[in-house]
């Protein structure tokens, strides 16, 4: 199997699964997911994927009752099973199926869980990227990662009209994160990234990188940063499973950082080794 798809323990070629109209995910979006790459057959990162996974199921009560290592060994089956050796591993929850009613079924309806691996090739470091701001008008739950991702989807239409790679998200002044990544930014020789809050994910990129900057030695601050500080910051991140670390160099057509190169060179080398060995046959 090129691809491959997984639905409640059923394996087969993914553009031949399918799952039952009544599953919560397709009339609700009811349920959480996670993903993360994987090369030479290895997942990256697995633990830390498969911690967030669980607390986004217990944040949204969803009874998901396999053990992580149960989890762990279906996910490397999907991967051991399709004809890529590295790509985007992905996996979701949902409450179960059944007929639809805005309150939780029963206990006698199971969580659905479904799986798949999809080819995804890590951006270039000596890509930048141009984004677009746009208030963040989403829920109060940024910190579970839920499948209602609708105004992310909107956003990130906007910035490819407008010629763009990732949006800004703002609440008022506060910067948050992208429509599909984390944010950080280098200031004064500090990596600054946002507190990981009810307003944005709780990315596993930037935790990487904080423990990162803690094993170089480099200053890290975790805390609320405006508009105009990102605008006036040495260098723009995007931090995501997909592309690790990528500089901005325009936010709304205003170009942006720059400014500390061999710094943010040194936190792209570091993590790129990571990764390596982190997935190394």
């Amino acid at each position: 199997m090129k691809y491959v798809g997984y639905y409640n323990g059923e394996i087969g070629p993914l553009e031949e699964m399918k799952i039952p109209m009544l599953d919560r995910a397709v009339y609700f979006g009811d349920g959480c997911y996670d993903a993360t790459t994987f090369a030479n057959n290895n997942i990256f990162a697995a633990d830390d994927h498969l911690d967030r996974f669980y607390n986004s199921c217990k944040l949204l009560e969803i009874p998901f009752e396999m053990s992580r290592e149960e989890l762990r060994a279906e996910l490397q089956k999907c991967i051991d099973a399709n004809e890529i050796d590295h790509g985007m591993l992905y996996w979701q929850c949902s409450r179960g199926t059944t007929y639809r009613g805005h309150q939780f079924p029963p206990a006698s309806v199971k969580p659905n869980l479904m799986i798949f691996t999809v080819p995804c090739d890590l951006i270039p470091f000596d890509k930048t990227f141009r984004l677009i701001s746009m208030e963040d008008t989403r829920f109060l739950h940024c910190n579970i990662k839920t499948l209602n991702l609708i105004p992310n989807c909107m956003a990130m239409q906007r910035a490819v009209e407008a010629g763009c790679d990732e949006v800004v998200f703002h609440r008022g002044d506060r910067v948050t994160e992208g429509a599909h990544s984390s944010l950080a930014i280098i200031r004064d020789g500090v990596f600054c990234t946002p507190p990981a809050d009810e307003l944005i994910l709780p990315s596993i990129t930037r935790k990487h990188f904080l423990e990162l900057c803690s094993r170089l030695g480099i200053p890290s601050r975790i805390a609320p940063f405006t508009v105009d500080e990102l605008l006036t910051a040495d260098e723009i991140m995007i931090l995501s499973t997909g592309s690790h670390c990528i500089a901005v160099c325009e936010v709304d057509g205003r170009p942006v950082g720059g400014k500390a190169p061999a710094l943010l060179d040194r936190l792209q080398q570091a993590y790129q080794q990571e990764f390596i060995e982190g997935t190394e046959k």
